[in-house]
């Protein structure tokens, strides 16, 4: 294998980690951002517990010339990759050793050496992250393929509150997905392929939802004269969307003049009846 050590500005920065890599991703970023409009590419490699998937990244590292920024915990592995890199002429950037050494000779005990072991200890905080994220990747039917990963999945037509309920279950914990429907158009066939009882869909009425309509456009300085805001279109939509409802035996939401709290926990109550599941999310 030919390597190539002669880093330059589109040589990539690699976070090896034997957890998630997220933390020092966060510290590489902050310092990058003191260099604006660089162009190096930061690529994350985690999980590196064993000398095999060492072995392998180290490979990828020495092709493309790039260098090593590392937060390994465990002691041996981080030895190993400083010496392989060493060998190999790799420049490495150790972010945790030295403090390590020093809090173990402070300390007088040995540190675990258990990679993950904050996230672990964090793990409501981080599974609330995770699912804003995702959340937030899966809005008003984007990436349709990951809606199978939702734990619930939210649909109904334009302004019934698909993403401030969807993001205020987000910060409960729970990842959702919501798909949106358009009279005349069919609905994706994720969509009826999800467990039915995990899929909500939103009803309202049509004047509650002429009145948001009309405050949408308002806001965006259009004037009246549109079928988006004609009540027997809104009306056909409504009932468009009740017969996707039937059609896939999802559950209805009545949103009419319900806060998001209100609706969020609806939602909730429902899916814990039909799942039994209440001790894996709470709603604090």
């Amino acid at each position: 294998m030919k390597k190539n050590t002669s880093h330059n500005e589109t040589s990539p920065i690699y976070i090896f980690s034997g957890g998630r890599g997220l933390p020092a991703n966060s510290i590489m970023q902050s310092i990058l951002a003191q260099f604006p409009d660089n162009k190096i590419p930061v690529q994350i490699i985690p999980d590196v517990l064993d000398e095999e998937r060492l072995a392998e990244c180290l490979n990828e590292v020495l092709i493309t010339g790039g260098i090593i920024v590392h937060t390994m915990v465990d002691r041996r592995m981080r030895e190993r990759l400083i010496k392989l890199c060493n060998e190999n002429g790799i420049r490495e950037f150790d972010l945790m050793g030295n403090l390590f050494d020093y809090l173990e000779s402070l300390l007088k005990r040995d540190p675990v050496n258990e990679p993950g072991l904050f996230r672990k200890m964090n793990k409501e905080y981080f599974d609330r992250i995770d699912s804003i994220e995702y959340t937030i990747s899966a809005d008003d039917g984007l990436n349709p393929k990951s809606i199978h990963d939702a734990d619930i999945v939210l649909t109904g037509i334009s302004r019934t509150g698909k993403t401030p309920t969807s993001m205020y279950l987000a910060m409960l914990g729970w990842k959702v997905a919501n798909v949106p429907l358009v009279n005349g158009t069919e609905p994706p066939e994720d969509l009826f392929r999800v467990e039915p009882k995990r899929v909500f869909g939103l009803d309202i009425s049509t004047h509650r939802l002429l009145t948001h309509r009309k405050k949408r456009l308002s806001d965006f300085g259009v004037s009246n004269g549109t079928s988006y805001i004609e009540p027997r279109e809104i009306r056909r939509e409504l009932d468009y969307a009740l017969s996707v409802f039937r059609r896939g035996g999802f559950t209805v939401i009545k949103v009419t003049n319900k806060p998001i709290e209100s609706v969020a926990n609806e939602i909730i109550d429902v899916f814990y009846r039909s799942f039994d599941e209440r001790s894996r999310k709470t709603r604090d």
